[in-house]
């Protein structure tokens, strides 16, 4: 029986989480002497990231227009992810103002670890990353919104000229297929990479005994971020089957690049393999190709949620009541810092300190998470992934309705 490339990628990566976490945990020198495998496999998957989302936009924009409204494409879109990481935000308030994981630590001011971070930013940051002086220098800082941006002028201004730029529409067409059988022969190296990646960092934290201890110190706040996280994630799935006809195997289809984006922590990196299950989900590719890459730079469903619970968290640990207008101001700079602080290296910690800024609350108190963010790094990381792919279906779903619809009128 002949086993498939996409079977033979989502059992290794499976297993290679689980075997990562064990060998991480009880075999420490072994695991940080292999991280920089893991490292290699990282570096790979994001040496293919730029050309993959300039080409892939591109020709992903120049296709839409052949079929459907660009612009309706675009406006769906962005409603779609707006809507979605109000709610994260939304659903990480209620959980931990009802679980209240803070209350428990009864903290002073400068009683906790401290956060040496100086990467405070202020609102007008946002736009500006959005627009870069040099497109070099943002691909090298992987700040991938002014690539993406300067990507569907680009796909506009071809769509402008006409036939003179039919040329380089079949370029950026080509291109993107060289990409993804590149991405596809580093796929194969998926399960190897995930488990050096995952165990050496378990290693970092000191083993599982180490690790467990981590968890035990702010153990509740870590089980309202999950707890947060999962019922955002059974949300996602209510609204793809509610909206389209997917169902349950598109979770199967996604699971691959959901195990993927658990090992690499990182929704860029994952950008490829998320682009490789949605094509063998059945979403159409053009639909991909513009909803994807937006939303690994702009949706960020799992990281809203955790910055809202994160931030609930200190005031608790502090013993600072937030009034119903300050949850207020910290639902709206949650939401748009996670729409739009894409651009800005480390976005998760950074506009953390916006937000915590927004409501006048210690910025040390970020020092009582670090130890457990890289833990909590993966799981939103996971539902972000996971809300860039249900967008994909259903944004797919809704713009073939509404061309139905303009199409009988």
């Amino acid at each position: 029986m002949k086993i498939s490339q996409s079977t033979f990628i989502l059992w290794g990566t499976f297993f290679s989480v689980i075997l990562g976490l064990l060998i991480g945990g009880f075999f420490l020198e072994t695991s940080l002497k292999i991280q920089w495998v893991g490292q290699l496999f990282l570096n790979a998957l994001k040496m293919t990231i730029i050309p993959l989302i300039f080409s892939a936009v591109v020709s992903g924009i120049c296709n839409l227009n052949k079929n459907s409204d660009f612009g309706m494409t675009g406006f769906i879109t962005v409603t779609y992810y707006t809507i979605t990481t109000s709610i994260a935000v939304l659903i990480g308030l209620l959980c931990v103002n009802l679980l209240e994981p803070g209350k428990s630590l009864k903290l002073n001011i400068n009683e906790s670890n401290q956060y040496t971070g100086n990467d405070v930013i202020s609102f007008s940051d946002i736009p500006l990353s959005m627009v870069t002086d040099n497109l070099f220098k943002s691909a090298t800082n992987g700040e991938l919104l002014p690539i993406i941006i300067f990507a569907v002028l680009f796909a506009v201004a071809l769509l402008k000229i006409g036939r003179k730029g039919e040329r380089l529409t079949v370029f950026f067409g080509d291109l993107n297929t060289v990409m993804m059988q590149i991405v596809s022969w580093i796929m194969l190296l998926t399960p190897i990479g995930v488990f050096a990646l995952v165990s050496s960092r378990v290693a970092e934290a000191g083993g599982l005994e180490g690790f467990s201890g981590e968890i035990k110190a702010v153990g509740r706040y870590v089980v309202c971020v999950i707890f947060g996280l999962a019922i955002h994630f059974f949300f996602l799935f209510l609204v793809l089957n509610r909206i389209t006809n997917y169902g349950l195997s598109y979770i199967k289809s996604l699971l691959r690049a959901l195990l993927t984006a658990f090992g690499t922590a990182s929704s860029s990196a994952t950008l490829p393999t998320s682009l490789a299950c949605t094509y063998e989900a059945g979403v159409n590719p053009s639909t991909s190709k513009f909803v994807l890459p937006l939303g690994a730079t702009i949706n960020m469903d799992g990281t809203a949620l955790y910055e809202a619970v994160a931030v609930m968290f200190i005031a608790q640990a502090y013993g600072i009541e937030l009034s119903i207008a300050q949850q207020l101001i910290v639902f709206i700079t949650a939401t748009l810092a996670a729409i739009g602080a894409a651009g800005i290296p480390q976005a998760g910690l950074v506009t953390m300190v916006l937000v915590l800024t927004a409501v006048n609350l210690p910025l040390e108190g970020v020092g009582i998470l670090l130890a457990v963010d890289w833990f909590l790094d993966r799981f939103r990381t996971t539902i972000n992934v996971w809300g860039d792919g249900v967008g994909a279906a259903v944004v797919e779903q809704i713009t073939k309705r509404q061309s139905e619809i303009k199409g009988s009128n």
